[in-house]
């Protein structure tokens, strides 16, 4: 399975990226090896996950949400929880 997912770091921005190991992907976002954009805006807590068979179904989602209005992206982010 692959994962895209939507985390709200420290600083109360949204970072969204996809992965095939979850939980090791936030661990690694919380030791601060997983993205620049991450490691000074630790910690950082999921908000939202989405599963894909195929990493490519994963990036084109990703891609569709990283393309929304932040007002969007909390509107997407309301209706998993």
């Amino acid at each position: 399975m692959f994962y895209v997912y939507v985390i709200k770091c420290s600083d109360g921005s949204l970072y969204t990226g996809y992965t095939n190991n979850l939980k090791k992907r936030l661990k690694m976002h919380n030791d601060g090896k997983a993205s620049k954009y991450t490691r000074s805006r630790r910690p950082v807590r999921l908000l939202v996950k989405w599963s894909f068979k195929s990493k490519s179904e994963a990036m084109r989602h990703e891609i569709e949400f990283k393309s929304l209005t932040r007002k969007s992206k909390m509107k997407e982010i309301a209706k998993q929880l």
